[in-house]
């Protein structure tokens, strides 16, 4: 399990290496890798670090899902927005492995996306044989 520990309230966290180095301690050559995140305000997604693209991604979400836009989920803790915004994302992505590596394109990265922070959080990332 990977723990993550974000700074910001939205925040966007590259674990590609964190994900590469638990497939190379399984010892599996083939197969795929789990990454699921715990949290119902955090989501997973494969695509590129690139800092312009980041910044489109989260300002994307927020324009989907702004945050005080009357949810009835607000009164409890005002984070709706936070949730609806991890339902886009996803909460969990299934990658090939490949030569015990992660088999990704050449920009694409793991990301973790906080969306409610800062917190503690954690990842599960499991690799089968395949």
């Amino acid at each position: 399990m990977l723990e993550i520990k974000t700074d910001e309230p939205v925040q966007v966290i590259d674990i590609t290496r964190q994900v590469n180095e638990a497939v190379g301690e399984s010892g599996v050559a083939e197969g795929i890798c789990l990454v699921y995140t715990l949290h119902t305000t955090t989501g997973i997604v494969i695509n590129e670090a690139e800092t312009g693209l980041v910044a489109d991604l989260l300002r994307r979400l927020m324009s989907l899902a702004p945050p005080g836009d009357g949810y009835l989920h607000d009164r409890i803790d005002e984070n709706a927005h936070a949730h609806l915004q991890a339902v886009l994302l996803g909460n969990s992505r299934t990658i090939p492995v490949e030569e015990g590596c992660l088999a990704l394109g050449t920009w694409q990265r793991v990301l973790f996306v906080e969306l409610d922070g800062p917190r503690r959080r954690n990842v599960i990332v499991r690799v089968l044989p395949g």
